[in-house]
């Protein structure tokens, strides 16, 4: 038996998990690490920190399997993308924390590039200009971080996401790489042409020697040497986490989508070898690269999906933990008119509005905390079906069924009302850890383990299906209620 183990670096805790070749999960650990908040709208990570939790992860996950690094043939690696580090290239040591892809200190600026050159930027990267991307976060940390500047354009710095701090530390220094997926969503590489784009370096004043280099999603980059318990593996799979989820999810075939509940939400549909322009808002990004084959994807994405039930949890304190929500959920028949827009972060397809804000709407003295609740996991399922029609829209396909994965698919009820306001079925696999599992391909794939796509395509099985129990009128005046609502929240700020 061959095993692979996926490291899975997430926006809240860092996972490792060992899957053997027939895709079953054999071991999984997880550590959560420090959410940093220095000012409202900022969010920022301690990159050794997660350096650290990964690292721990790896160890004990590899102790649980009862397997030594002989046993292990490639890591893969996924991560939660855009989240920007910047560090010393001789001591390694970074220069600030990393500003997360949640962070709004950028807005402001964003908003001036916005205006002078949001065509350009559209049509090379396929990206909205949005704090969201790392572009506007490696500008501030240049411009406010003392010496950091000068420091760049002497070579003496190196720019990564957060798989390339992993690839960096895990080799020792030896690899400053990144992947097609992961490089895509800086708004700073050229989708057409694969490479760092020199107009949009000019435009953000970025030097290109603080770039990593940019290879495929599936091949050796490297080997483990940081870890001892590991050293000597091979690095082999490599996206971001969304797109590794697509994979994971076997949406090889254009038209195939699949929807991810974590912090946020991000729906991706396969769009096949050649970028669609978007006319909803939606981005057009790239799904992998393998075998020198590049494939794009359209997608959407939910800034805040999960992320408003630990809100519910640790700011409203209506919940212990996460997993009392269904209970909650549960205890009431609907919403009661309750309408909650979680727009902690703005807002972000089909609407990209950096201005809007947070609301609840539709209370009244009748309302308590479970159709706070209720309302909080519906506005998951109703973004989603904000993003599903911006995407039928752009790609023309109507989509038949939904492929979900992610921490909240374990919510049936979230899953049941997701199939009722987007009138079809919504389909849970029975490996939920889709992202890992990506990454645990993409490794495979290029060592060995699996041969091809379609032999991959033969360990997808369905958990559950769920369809649609409420009738399409219904649905539709639940969604024109919450179309009203998003509309009362768009720019507050």
């Amino acid at each position: 038996m061959k095993y692979i183990l996926a490291l899975d670096q997430g926006t809240t805790s860092s996972r490792a998990i060992v899957f053997d070749q027939n895709s079953q999960v054999i071991s999984t650990e997880q550590k959560e690490f420090t959410q940093i908040f220095p000012r409202s709208g900022w969010v920022e990570h301690n990159p050794d920190e997660i350096w650290e939790t990964q690292r721990q992860t790896a160890i004990e996950a590899l102790r649980k399997a009862g397997l030594t690094a002989e046993n292990i043939a490639a890591t893969g690696i996924t991560n939660q993308r855009e989240t920007t580090v910047i560090w010393d290239k001789t001591s390694g040591e970074p220069i600030y924390n990393a500003i997360v892809w949640q962070d709004r200190r950028t807005s402001a600026f964003c908003d001036e590039i916005r205006r002078k050159h949001s065509d350009l930027i559209r049509v090379k990267t396929g990206l909205e200009v949005d704090a969201y991307f790392s572009a506007s976060k490696i500008k501030w940390l240049l411009e406010n971080v003392e010496g950091a500047r000068e420091k760049a354009e002497e070579g003496k710095l190196l720019f990564g996401t957060i798989d390339t701090w992993l690839m960096w530390k895990l080799t020792y220094g030896k690899a400053h790489i990144t992947d097609v997926s992961n490089a895509s969503r800086t708004m700073l590489f050229n989708i057409h042409t694969l490479d760092w784009d020199d107009e949009l370096l000019e435009i953000f004043n970025i030097p290109r020697a603080i770039l990593p280099k940019v290879l495929s999603s599936s091949e050796v980059y490297g080997k483990i040497g940081a870890i001892e318990e590991l050293k000597g593996v091979k690095i082999a799979g490599n996206a971001g986490d969304q797109q590794a989820a697509l994979f994971g999810q076997l949406c090889f075939e254009k038209g195939l989508s699949k929807n991810t509940y974590g912090t946020g939400c991000f729906l991706l549909q396969n769009i096949g070898e050649k970028p669609v322009k978007s006319e909803n808002k939606l981005l057009t990004t790239i799904a992998w690269q393998i075998d020198g084959k590049t494939e794009y994807a359209m997608e959407g994405s939910v800034f805040i999906g999960g992320a408003v039930v630990q809100w519910l949890r640790d700011s409203l304190e209506i919940i212990n933990n996460s997993a009392d929500v269904e209970t909650l959920v549960n205890s009431v028949e609907d919403n009661e008119g309750v309408y909650f827009v979680p727009a902690f972060a703005g807002l972000g397809a089909p609407h990209w509005d950096q201005n809007a804000r947070g609301m609840i709407i539709g209370l009244t003295r009748g309302t308590g905390k479970a159709h706070i609740a209720r309302a909080a996991i519906e506005s998951i399922c109703y973004q989603t079906a904000d993003l599903l029609e911006a995407v039928q829209a752009d790609a023309k396909v109507e989509l038949k069924e939904l492929r979900v994965d992610g921490g909240a698919t374990k919510n049936d009820s979230l899953l049941q009302f997701q199939a009722d306001i987007l009138q079809i079925p919504v389909v849970r696999s029975t490996i939920t850890e889709t992202t890992a599992l990506g990454a645990a391909y993409l490794a495979g794939l290029a060592v060995g383990v699996w041969k091809s796509r379609e032999e991959l395509s033969l360990h997808w099985k369905i958990d559950k299906k769920f369809a649609p129990q409420m009738s399409r009128e219904k649905a539709g005046e639940l969604k024109i209620k919450w179309k009203e609502a998003v509309k009362r929240a768009m720019n507050w700020e």
